[in-house]
């Protein structure tokens, strides 16, 4: 089925015509993003993938252009079976105009950015997973087309940031005309790592909590279980979405029921009502985030003296020190010495510091003689503490190793770009984690020796490796390895050390992860198995940065992902001169906030530093009367397809 390649239709023989999409990659985002923008925007895309397979995937066959091609016909099959031809579901008017375009380069030069249409095109997106290429990229994109909306690809947040500026600032320079609404989605610096790590950390604990940090702004969803017989459940601020009734049927796959409907997302107050027996995910608190909190250190900044001394050694000690006190009450007992003065002469004795008791009375005698005996036990002790703390002074300084009697913490294999990120979300939510990692010089091992977290080198597919990571006393296991063989064989040996582990894996195809999905769940229904993927938890942001729209975050409801986003009200008609309650579309989108700062005062980045005053200027608990004005920007939540329908109403407004 992988191995089938549908026709592509006939490729033009010019670019595209202007306000086309043009994406640039050479791994899975770049696909998923050229169908979301397709089919869930109904844009035009050019699609520019690097010929050969899938440096990814090394294990398929298929090339790049195949597996697009690929995508793309299931896609477009989904998109008939659900209504209608893909471009017409998708809001496409041009039906002439062809709307997906594949084209192979090995770089994104000056020809092919030309072949691409970048002099007409609306936006860029550069995701190679390679940062130096991606910068090169948008530098030479700028320079041919100073308006066009970029959007990049990296994993530096730092450099991110003064690219940004750099490429804002040569876009003014090149058009001095260029308004502020064109400057402020001019370009949008992104890292699928950091868009997709909150919601891997999360589905990891307990409670399912999901939090979406944009700097200064911080929202925290949770899910909750169907209420009990006479409860009545908290609605929070507000429901976000309704889980599937199959959420714990093992039998059911996630995101679908028996009546074939998957979760129900942004429902209205009579669905809650009616949805008896399914839980919710609710909109729990609003808080003010710290962007300069640091990840917490695992044990504090020096190590514990149960890592330092062995329990064998601390035992030893325990039994010399009790047989000092003994020795020290028994002369006592023995002498009538004062019990400072009979201390003083054991001490004497145990060093071998005391002259010999030859005229002491004969108890006197034989406590000498055991005090002397205890001082040749000390010697011995007083050495392996020394040996000891040398050693564990050094693996301190370089890995820990996992701590005895550790147990609840998260087992988290893999420590590349996606793992690293993932780790710092989770001691920043002071969660245990153990690292298993085979490379010694991968990515996040500087980070983990920082942060003195336990880590164990070594093949997770060898015996004894996960044993030594504690995986019997683990309360969750983080499989995001690039390998999904990898993955799956350490998900199956950890389920068979402990049946009820919860379990996420990273999974790179989709069918893949679905018969694993549904094979765990079958086999552990009492277990918590889920299955996700980075570019599916990264691309609906990439896709709404491009389309021009600040993405606060995402978070996924099973299989499906819900986006918040800040978005100016002028333009809009579906939202401008309505009220907050005549705004909200069941299933589609919802005002959760609104910015009340003046718009002369108004950071143009929602998400930028220095936000103590910024988020004081949001209003949370709107009232449901409340006219929405064109000069207002509000905070919405929405589905992929709502926010598109957001879009394409503001491109006829702006058309007319």
């Amino acid at each position: 089925m992988l191995g089938f390649v549908p026709p592509l239709p006939q490729q033009p023989q010019r670019a595209a015509e202007g306000g086309h999409m043009v994406v640039c990659g050479d791994d899975t985002l770049a696909r998923r993003l050229a169908v979301e923008l397709r089919y869930v925007y109904g844009e035009r895309v050019t699609l520019v993938l690097p010929p050969g397979r899938d440096p990814g995937r090394a294990d398929s066959q298929m090339t790049q252009r195949g597996r697009a091609a690929a995508l793309f016909g299931r896609m477009s099959a989904a998109m008939n079976r659900n209504g209608g031809a893909a471009g017409t579901a998708a809001g496409d008017t041009n039906a002439g105009v062809e709307a997906v375009r594949i084209l192979e380069a090995p770089e994104p030069s000056d020809e092919v950015f030309e072949d691409a249409g970048i002099d007409r095109a609306a936006a860029l997106a550069l995701v190679y997973d390679d940062d130096e290429r991606n910068i090169r990229a948008a530098l030479t994109a700028r320079r041919l087309n100073p308006r066009v909306r970029l959007v990049i690809r990296l994993y530096n947040r730092k450099l991110g940031q003064h690219l940004e500026t750099l490429l804002d600032q040569a876009a003014v320079l090149a058009m001095p005309g260029l308004d502020q609404v064109a400057l402020d989605a001019s370009t949008t610096v992104l890292s699928d790592a950091d868009t997709a790590a909150p919601a891997l950390a999360a589905t990891a604990l307990t409670g399912s909590s999901k939090v979406i940090q944009a700097e200064g702004l911080l929202l925290r969803a949770a899910e909750r279980p169907p209420p009990r017989h006479g409860e009545v459940a908290d609605p929070g601020l507000c429901t976000l979405a309704l889980l599937s009734s199959t959420t714990h049927d093992p039998a059911g796959a996630e995101g679908s029921d028996s009546s074939g409907e998957g979760p129900q997302l942004l429902p209205d107050a009579a669905s809650v009502a009616a949805a008896a027996g399914r839980g919710t995910i609710v909109l729990e608190n609003i808080s003010q985030a710290d962007p300069d909190r640091p990840a917490k250190r695992m044990g504090g900044r020096g190590a514990p003296l149960s890592q330092v001394f062995s329990r064998r050694l601390r035992w030893s000690a325990a039994g010399v020190a009790a047989a000092v006190l003994g020795l020290a009450v028994a002369s006592v007992l023995s002498t009538g010495y004062h019990p400072l003065h009979a201390a003083y002469l054991t001490l004497l004795d145990l060093f071998a510091m005391g002259d010999p008791a030859l005229d002491d009375p004969p108890g006197r005698q034989i406590i000498q003689l055991l005090s002397g005996l205890a001082g040749l036990m000390l010697l011995p002790l007083l050495v392996a503490a020394v040996l000891e703390t040398f050693g564990s002074l050094r693996t301190t300084s370089s890995l820990r190793r996992p701590p005895r009697g550790l147990s609840g913490h998260v087992v988290l294999l893999g420590l590349g770009k996606i793992g690293t990120r993932v780790l710092v979300r989770l001691r920043e939510l002071n969660i245990p984690v153990v690292v298993v990692e085979e490379d010694p010089e991968a990515r996040g091992i500087p980070l983990a020796r920082s942060l003195h977290v336990p880590t164990v080198i070594g093949d997770v597919t060898q015996e004894g490796v996960l044993e030594a990571a504690k995986i019997h006393r683990a309360g969750a296991l983080l499989a995001l390895t690039s390998i999904d063989t990898t993955n799956l064989e350490a998900a199956l040996y950890a389920r068979s050390v402990k049946p009820d582990l919860r379990v996420v894996l990273r999974l790179y195809d989709d069918g893949f992860a679905d018969a694993v999905y549904r094979t765990l769940r079958t086999a552990h229904p009492q277990a918590l198995t889920r299955s996700r993927s980075v570019s599916h938890l990264a691309a609906p942001s990439f896709a709404g940065a491009m389309m021009g729209r600040q993405i606060l975050g995402a978070i996924p409801v099973e299989r499906k992902v819900m986006l918040f986003a800040a978005l100016g009200v002028a333009g809009h008609p579906q939202l401008e001169g309505r009220t907050v309650e005549q705004a909200f579309r069941a299933g589609a989108w919802r005002v959760l906030a609104l910015d009340a700062t003046p718009p002369a005062d108004r950071q143009r980045d929602l998400t930028a530093a220095g936000t103590a005053g910024q988020t004081q200027g949001l209003v949370w608990d709107l009232h449901p009367g409340y006219v929405l004005r064109p000069e207002d920007r509000v905070v919405i939540a929405a589905t992929r397809r709502g926010l598109a329908e957001l879009l394409r109403g503001q491109r006829t407004m702006t058309r007319r």
